[in-house]
């Protein structure tokens, strides 16, 4: 590499073996039941020799296997000081790309080449030890960064000030929320000084003034000479931060260049490739679609009109105390409107297998434009699994007011309500 290429990615590619089921009458265990041996038994007189001897025979395997590339012939190089945004809708290869430039996932061809010290902030619990205390993993993921105890006590106030969690720092991490953790961890991973930071969109999990800190802490550490590597999926994030983004589209690179080009290639390909069927996240499935009041399944609706959210979601266990929400984002990933069971639901529930939730709407408030849905699952408060992109919405403009007029989405905000304005006349009296 040369001397100020600090990252370089060539024809890398990482793959999966995903095995499949043949048939569903093949779904059963490769072994037969005690019933099935005592059944031969009895009726043995009645079978042959043959059939009497495969009953006590492994049956089979009923699994296929398909080869799955998360990424494929993915070259690109980044120089000292560079912020780059990596977008790309789910199952891109964004995260796989990460993990391998963090040295978690291994690739399977094509070659990483590093010059510095790496931080990464990837899905929450990557990187901290869950039965040490919080003072402890600050000082554990210091010495693996190489620094040294002197270095860490030197950052360590201004760590715990920007996280926040002064009270709980000797409590065991694997005690504090999925809103803790991701604030120490983004703290620890910015404020021990790596030369490269790797951030993955896990900064959905705090609320909105943390993102904006995280945000401000971001440019700042881009301002101080090091690199970055941001993934997300707010693209208003993506523009404001870095100068340069790479797309990732089925585990390549589909565009690459100045920010200003690849975002709106991405929102093009967005509009013109709408996500479609279940998405799996953690130990949950989810897919979603919308209706109108009769019961017609679309994704265009007018200002004004109702939609009926349909969602069906698959749990790999039983959840209890559970709550989940849709977000509905602008075509920059900006947050418009959130409808959640923890705002109006009485009371919890719980999923065994499967649910399907529907979500009445009664009016869609939103200005005409493209918008898209994220979804999230709480167990007890903790969030187990979040889908981003896993549906959208066309708003088609009516005469909503009756007056023949309409915010300006980019002016007045991106929510379209009526309100009941009463204006009387009133003597002043003079000063």
């Amino acid at each position: 590499m040369s001397d100020d290429v600090v990252i370089s990615v060539n024809a890398l590619g990482k793959s999966y073996d995903i095995k499949h089921l043949k048939s569903r009458s093949q779904q059963r265990s490769n072994y037969r039941r005690f019933s099935e041996d005592l059944v031969a038994w009895a009726t043995w007189p009645w079978r042959s020799m043959r059939q009497l001897q495969e009953c006590h025979q492994v049956l089979p395997d009923t699994t296929s296997r398909e080869e799955f590339w998360a990424l494929k012939d993915v070259s690109f190089e980044v120089r000292r000081g560079e912020v780059i945004g990596i977008i790309g809708r789910n199952g891109a290869g964004k995260s796989t790309l990460l993990k391998i430039l963090s040295r978690i996932t291994e690739p399977t061809c094509g070659r990483v080449e590093i010059d510095g010290r790496v931080a990464s902030l990837l899905e929450v619990g990557t990187g901290f030890h869950p039965e040490l205390t919080g003072r402890e993993n600050i000082y554990l993921n210091g010495a693996i960064l190489g620094m040294s105890h002197i270095e860490i006590k030197a950052k360590f106030d201004e760590i715990v000030a920007f996280a926040e969690v002064e009270k709980f720092l000797d409590t065991p991490v694997k005690r504090y929320s999925s809103g803790m953790y991701v604030r120490l961890a983004f703290a620890v991973a910015a404020y021990l000084e790596p030369e490269i930071l790797l951030v993955d969109e896990v900064l959905a999990v705090g609320d909105a003034a943390f993102q904006k800190k995280c945000l401000g802490k971001m440019s700042d550490v881009a301002r101080g000479g090091r690199t970055v590597l941001f993934v997300s999926h707010n693209m208003a994030a993506v523009q404001r931060l870095c100068p340069i983004a790479i797309m990732l589209q089925n585990g390549s690179v589909a565009k690459s260049g100045n920010t200003s080009e690849v975002i709106p290639f991405y929102m093009t390909f967005m509009e013109e490739h709408p996500a479609k069927g279940p998405v799996k996240s953690g130990p949950a499935e989810l897919d979603i679609y919308m209706e109108s009041i009769s019961g017609e399944r679309r994704d265009v609706f007018n200002i004004g009109e109702p939609i009926r959210f349909i969602m069906l979601l698959n749990v790999d266990r039983a959840i209890q105390s559970a709550a989940i929400g849709i977000g509905i984002l602008d075509i920059m990933g900006g947050r418009v409107v959130t409808l959640h069971t923890m705002f109006q639901h009485a009371g919890l529930w719980g999923v065994k297998k499967s649910a399907r939730i529907t979500v009445e709407w009664p009016e869609c408030i939103l200005c005409p434009g493209y918008y898209r849905f994220v979804s999230a699952l709480y167990e007890s408060g903790q969030m187990i699994a979040v889908w981003e992109d896993i549906g959208e919405l066309q708003v088609i403009e009516v005469d909503y007011f009756g007056t023949g007029r309409l915010p300006d989405p980019q002016v007045q905000g991106k929510v379209v309500t009526k309100a009941k304005w009463y204006i009387e006349e009133q003597e002043v009296d003079a000063i």
